[in-house]
């Protein structure tokens, strides 16, 4: 188990709740704020809607502008309270931008400019807040000695709060402090902090916090060899984060109580946690733990003396690895490829030969001119042949590329051999799952379960091309499109909701169809905005697409419901005009903080 690498995943959440960001990225709302700053009528101060805007920003360096934009006029904001917090808010918002370039000196020399200004104004909240923020930049660039000298600031001027959401903060930067001293292999010091930090949970009732500070608890138990105590405070991590429904977390914790239980020489609980994490994983798409628990469960194989076992998890641990999708699909390309070169070269040997018949045709030509025309013949047709032979190679290889990637795409790979990233700023993402398809599958073969995810995939396939849209990719059971790829977004969110409304109409025609006896619900979830679309690798290449909106859209999806269509307020703002929707309120939602959803009423 790499352990660095979940300490980053513990870091990097609870780093979201304590950092000082006035308003998560997302570009439309940026680009709003834009809009509303140009015309001149918004009613707060300039340097709060330019603040505004900055932390909006998804692009860093557009971020950086609008900050710089804070600063140059503040000296002219009045009265001087008002000046004092332009200065606070624009070098806080330029602190954000430079820690999102990756450039974090300049982000710690922006957050004490920050920090300066708080004080002078009294802000004994952002004082703390910025000074926690510090500490983690300096955590990430490995200076303990400022981190342990800024962590032990902020929490100081923490502790001094009583309200709700000042004790919450309290736990989080304890949390995050714990973490970086696990991480320096301080487990007696961690251990403090987490367990004050879950004492404090426990008093507010902040069950996250409390089942990573139980997590936390138990990776140090284990640590220090303490495997009971370590297996105990993670099984109780797993249970509050399964009933919170965060399963990346708890994937991870199963694969390290299968190495708890190789220390304890228990191979047989070993496996099953191993087995337990893999199959959480793919029930929920996790493919980075479907990676993980792979490359486990062929490490215990391997010491079981399983030879073989081992081989098959190493190959699919292989294949997440290297973020391979649809490799039979691109091997078939790979072997039409292959039949056409064999069909060019029997072409050019065939052309050789008849070259040998004409030469031996001019030196023999009284006695030879039958067998040369005959020769021409014989050559002409087998041209003819050959090459209706490989017009009918190239359609099947073409058509079987465009089963994979989009047509322009396709095009670009064949002229050029390579695929350049795109940005599209205006693409509506699906993502579709059912409700108890893990544990329906379990008791499937392996036949019987690719049967039945191909009678439903099959038939979305045929509705997601009904409306012009893209297949991207399916993990498990979930299934996830887009549209508006081509750059023609012309009611491609619209078109989107309509194959939407046919799959979920499908799944529940599906439940009195006698071509199956496997039926579920699905949950749905929608959202719209910009994307990068690429292909990823050279030779087992896949399609894809990346950016806040994808993972917003999977978050429509896991806090839809069953048989329900569940879209964000960007798509909303598109489609409201065309379809009834129910306004759900502002919801909580994992890593992404309040966010308004409406369902399709269909």
């Amino acid at each position: 188990m790499n352990v660095r690498f979940f300490n980053k995943l513990k870091i990097g959440y609870i780093y979201l709740l304590c950092t000082v960001n006035l308003f998560s990225q997302n570009q439309k709302r940026a680009d709003s704020l834009k809009f509303v700053y140009g015309s001149g009528e918004y009613n707060l101060t300039e340097f709060r809607i330019l603040s505004r805007i900055s932390e909006s920003e998804t692009i860093p360096d557009s971020s950086l502008y609008y900050a710089n934009r804070i600063l140059s006029i503040a000296p002219n904001t009045y009265p001087k309270d008002s000046s004092l917090l332009a200065f606070h808010l624009g070098y806080l918002s330029k602190g954000n931008a430079f820690q999102r370039k990756g450039k974090n000196l300049e982000a710690i020399e922006s957050f004490l400019n920050s920090l300066e200004y708080a004080e002078k104004m009294g802000h004994e909240s952002s004082m703390a807040y910025l000074q926690i923020s510090i500490a983690d930049t300096y955590a990430m660039m490995e200076n303990n000695s400022n981190a342990e000298l800024y962590y032990s600031k902020g929490i100081e001027l923490m502790r001094k709060g009583d309200t709700h959401k000042e004790k919450r903060d309290l736990a989080s930067a304890l949390l995050n402090k714990g973490d970086w001293l696990f991480s320096l292999g301080r487990y007696d010091e961690s251990l403090s902090y987490f367990k004050e930090s879950d004492s404090i949970c426990d008093q507010i009732d902040f069950q996250l916090g409390k089942a990573y500070n139980l997590g936390n608890i138990g990776l140090v138990y284990a640590e220090q060899n303490k495997h009971d105590l370590a297996e105990k405070n993670i099984n109780k991590a797993i249970v509050i984060l399964e009933d919170l429904e965060d399963y990346y977390p708890v994937s991870v914790y199963l694969t390290y109580l299968a190495d708890i239980y190789v220390s304890k020489a228990n191979i047989d609980e070993a496996f099953k946690y191993a087995e337990k994490s893999l199959n959480l994983a793919k029930g929920y798409g996790l493919k980075e733990q479907i990676r993980d628990a792979n490359l486990k469960l062929s490490e215990l194989h391997e010491n079981a003396a399983n030879h073989e076992q081992s081989l098959d998890y190493y190959k699919n641990f292989v294949v997440y690895r290297d973020s391979i999708r649809n490799i039979e699909a691109v091997q078939g390309i790979a072997n039409e490829i292959t039949e056409r070169q064999q069909a060019e070269n029997e072409l050019l040997l065939q052309k050789r030969k008849t070259q040998r018949i004409i030469l031996f045709a001019t030196l023999g030509v009284l006695i030879l001119i039958g067998l040369l025309a005959y020769g021409l013949f014989r050559r002409n047709k087998f041209v003819q042949a050959t090459n209706k032979i490989i017009a009918a190679e190239k359609e099947r290889s073409d058509h079987l590329l465009l089963n994979i990637l989009p047509e322009d795409t396709a095009e670009e790979l064949k002229e050029k051999g390579r695929v350049a990233a795109k940005k599209y700023d205006d693409v509506t993402v699906l993502f579709s799952d059912f409700k108890g398809f893990t544990s329906y599958a379990e008791n499937l073969s392996p036949e019987e379960l690719v049967q039945t995810v191909d009678y439903y995939f099959t038939h979305f396939d045929s509705i997601i091309d009904k409306y012009g849209l893209e297949k991207i990719k399916t993990i498990g059971d979930a299934y996830m499109a887009a549209g508006g790829l081509s750059f023609d977004n012309v009611d491609k969110a619209k078109e989107m909701v309509l194959a939407a409304k046919e799959m979920k109409d499908f799944v529940t025609q599906a439940k009195t169809d006698t071509h199956t006896s496997a039926t579920f619900d699905i949950r749905i979830g929608i959202n719209t905005g910009p994307v990068v679309a690429g292909v990823v690798g050279t030779k087992k290449f896949a399609y894809d697409i990346w950016g806040d909106t994808v993972n917003i859209a999977a978050r429509m999806e896991s806090n839809s419901e069953s048989g329900r269509i569940n879209v964000s307020e960007d798509t909303y703002n598109i489609i409201k005009s065309d379809f009834d929707c129910e306004y759900r309120g502002e919801l909580e939602v994992k890593n992404r903080g309040i966010m308004k959803m409406y369902f399709v009423n269909c």
